[in-house]
């Protein structure tokens, strides 16, 4: 029994060691916008499209925020009122007068969801369509939840144009102040980093790609060449499923899937290769995707209920809805963050200190690679310790969300439930 726990707490220690060493750097923070002041050297016509749904509770802070950007170009906001019963629209309105921007807000009344779209996606679509009219070299892709810091959009284009990228996108700062928001969220990002790192991400001969759907600024000539939002009409994780076509510059989205399915294997270091840093990529576009410290989202997660249907949405989804991809998970995920602690317990126990000290060595390790997410998010070291923990629920989300699925419920938001074609 001993020559079998050590064999595998070796094993995740060596899958640890790797990942520090050869998986993209994915626990640094350092691919954040605000790192360096921008300088406009142009300014082209933006146009910020806005979905939203029953949102008037937080519109007065996030529209605000998006109306009093420091931006010098034009700029205009098409909010879509995607049937909200709230008086979203009403809301916005007020906004916007009380700014004194009322000539910069455009508030679209959105028409009945059809088959075969996603809801947020065809508010997206209407405001594209609304926005065309003043022919944008840029468009915004925001969530009603994200509060903009000022010089957000600034920064967003400046790095656009100064880099050449057709699409440009950050991770907002999620609202991280309850206890399960401490316990959680971090580490909602840092997985996030662990699938796609970032370094990644933006090599532009690396085919990884991602993005976060709560700020994305994409080239109108971009979105085009790939065929516009319709292509990814029925994605659930429309933001990566956007990021991945226009980095592969194809409208065929299904590339997504089959990607995602890999990397999400690759996760668990599975037989999927680690693709080539060097691997020339045929008619890609130029994406970038890192941090920011400034823009924030306030949707509140106060429970572990909330959070745990904010992941069990689209975790399956993000397996390709696989079930061998989920069995793979099943046991990665204990490999990887349970095998370490459980052996130092045992080590302890048996008075086999090999054992204890190997896996004590892999519970550092692992809080070595989270503790940078940790300090991003200003939270206690101790949740740095809690990885394995908080690794384990994160398991139990994936579970429940392909239960989810099977019976039906998968996909679930704002009141609808996307079936899988």
């Amino acid at each position: 029994m001993d020559v079998i726990v050590l064999g595998l707490m070796l094993l995740s220690l060596t899958i640890w060691l790797g990942l520090l060493c050869f998986w993209g750097q994915f626990w640094r923070t350092d691919q954040q916008l605000e790192v360096t002041e921008t300088q406009l050297e142009s300014l082209p016509v933006v146009c910020a499209v806005v979905p939203a749904r029953n949102e008037a509770q937080l519109l007065p802070t996030t529209l605000r925020s998006l109306l009093l950007q420091d931006y010098p170009g034009s700029f205009n906001v098409f909010l879509v009122d995607d049937r909200s019963t709230d008086q979203t629209a009403n809301f916005a309105e007020g906004v916007a007068h009380a700014v004194g921007k009322p000539q910069q807000l455009h508030i679209i009344s959105g028409v009945s969801l059809p088959s075969g779209w996603s809801g947020k996606l065809w508010a997206i679509e209407q405001g594209i369509n609304s926005a065309s009219k003043f022919a944008p070299d840029y468009f915004l892709l925001t969530d009603a939840d994200i509060e903009h810091d000022p010089s957000n959009l600034r920064r967003l284009v400046a790095k656009a144009i100064q880099e050449d990228l057709d699409l440009v996108s950050v991770m907002v700062r999620l609202r991280c102040e309850s206890f399960w928001e401490k316990l959680l969220i971090p580490a909602f990002v840092f997985f996030f980093q662990k699938l796609y790192p970032f370094r990644w991400v933006n090599n532009p001969n690396n085919p990884t790609a991602a993005a976060a759907g709560g700020s994305i600024l994409i080239a109108r000539e971009a979105l085009e060449r790939i065929g516009g939002i319709q292509v990814i009409r029925q994605a659930l994780i429309d933001d990566c499923a956007l990021a991945q076509a226009v980095k592969r510059g194809t409208g065929n989205w299904g590339h997504f899937d089959k990607l995602s399915a890999s990397l999400a294997a690759r996760e668990e270091f599975s037989q999927y290769p680690i693709p080539d840093p060097q691997s020339p990529i045929p008619n890609q576009g130029r994406i970038w995707l890192g941090l920011s410290n400034l823009t924030r989202s306030l949707r509140p997660y106060d429970s572990l209920a909330t959070i745990w249907d904010m992941v069990a949405r689209t975790a399956y989804t993000q397996l390709n809805y696989s079930p061998l991809l989920l069995l793979g998970t099943l046991v990665g995920m204990p490999l990887i963050y349970l095998v370490a602690p459980v052996c130092v317990i045992l080590g302890a126990v048996w008075g086999n200190w090999a054992i204890a000290f190997t896996g004590l060595l892999g519970w550092l390790l692992m809080t070595f690679a989270y503790y940078p997410t940790i300090r991003f998010y200003k939270c206690s070291v101790w949740f740095a310790l809690g990885l394995p923990a908080i690794a384990f629920l994160y398991t139990l989300m994936t579970l429940d969300s392909a239960l989810r699925h099977w019976q039906g419920r998968g996909g679930a938001w704002k009141g609808r439930v996307y079936p899988v074609k």
